[in-house]
């Protein structure tokens, strides 16, 4: 049997992805004496698309990202490597660091931002092949099989429909700027230079927030350089906050719009579904978007963020 199989539900017209060997794959979450994969020192094992060297890497520079094939050496920063238990066609493994334990909001801005180009890079690279579907989890509770940080990409194919919400385009106005969140909408958000945050009323989960660009129209992998760091800032912003409200190493997930009109879906994942919402599929939110979007306020812009910055950007030299 193949290693995975499209199979629409001739009566919901849903797709399920059949995909028996992923249950093979490591989880060195329930087996802590499992060697991590991703760690350095086993590069060897995975076959490698890209990475970005280390900074001291001889001949290299640091926003240089090149295919290098399969490299034996400890001197990345970054590394893509195929899945080796994938559920479609193009299925790729983002390694954020070397480091085992530190995520995104433990990184340097700078180092978030090369996971976010490297995103991008990797968008462009497969958008003529289907639809590319970006996404992160962490926790055990959100589905982390390896607990060291990285995201995956693949590539589902164009003829299976995808039931992802889209960006209400009522949002913009002929400015290009948002508008829908005028009254009586009752809806707020947090501007900044280049993208806002929000929390839709219909929001699904607890505490779940969108962020999207104040382009118009716009596919993710037409993201500029300017963009990204404005969007490093935030996404890592907006974990140190849940980390706050919800304890470091919260579970959550969030994944990147596929398609035209991008955004991301930042989602805690501290709610189970019950029957009701599993069986019916109409969830019960039990936290109110506009509660979230306060907390959120009232703690973005917090004085002692530049400081953070620089320790993280301090340390993260003195490693690579």
């Amino acid at each position: 049997m193949a290693d995975f199989q499209f199979l629409k539900n001739p009566t919901s017209n849903k797709w399920v992805i059949l995909a028996p060997r992923r249950s093979k794959r490591t989880n060195v979450g329930k087996k802590p004496d499992l060697i991590c994969p991703f760690c350095i020192g086993r590069e060897r094992e995975e076959e490698e698309i890209y990475r970005i060297p280390a900074r001291d890497a001889p001949a290299r520079h640091a926003s240089q990202v090149q295919a290098s094939g399969s490299q034996s050496d400890a001197g990345w920063q970054i590394r893509v490597i195929s899945n080796k238990f994938p559920f479609t066609p193009h299925h790729e493994i983002i390694i954020h660091s070397p480091d085992h334990h530190k995520n995104f909001e433990e990184l340097p801005f700078s180092a978030v931002e090369l996971i976010l180009k490297t995103y991008r890079i990797r968008y462009l690279s497969h958008e003529k092949d289907g639809q590319v579907y970006i996404f992160h989890n962490r926790g055990h509770n959100a589905g982390e099989s390896l607990p060291h940080p990285h995201t995956q990409l693949t590539v589902v194919p164009k003829g299976v429909h995808l039931d992802i919400p889209a960006l209400d385009l009522g949002i913009y106005n002929r400015s290009s700027r948002f508008s829908l969140f005028k009254k009586p909408k009752k809806i707020d958000f947090l501007e900044t230079e280049q993208f806002l945050v929000f929390c839709p009323n219909t929001s699904e989960w607890p505490d779940e927030v969108w962020i999207a660009p104040k382009k118009n129209g716009v596919a993710f992998g037409s993201i500029t350089d300017q963009e990204i760091t404005d969007f490093a800032f935030i996404l890592c912003r907006i974990i140190q906050i849940f980390d706050h409200r919800h304890g470091n190493e919260f579970p959550f997930n969030f994944y990147i719009y596929p398609g035209r009109n991008w955004y991301l879906r930042f989602i805690p994942r501290t709610k189970v579904i019950g029957g009701f919402e599993l069986g019916t599929q109409v969830i019960v939110n039990t936290q109110d978007p506009l509660e979230t979007l306060a907390f959120i306020k009232e703690h973005f812009w917090e004085p002692n963020l530049e400081k953070i910055k620089t320790e993280h950007q301090a340390e993260y030299l003195k490693s690579v």
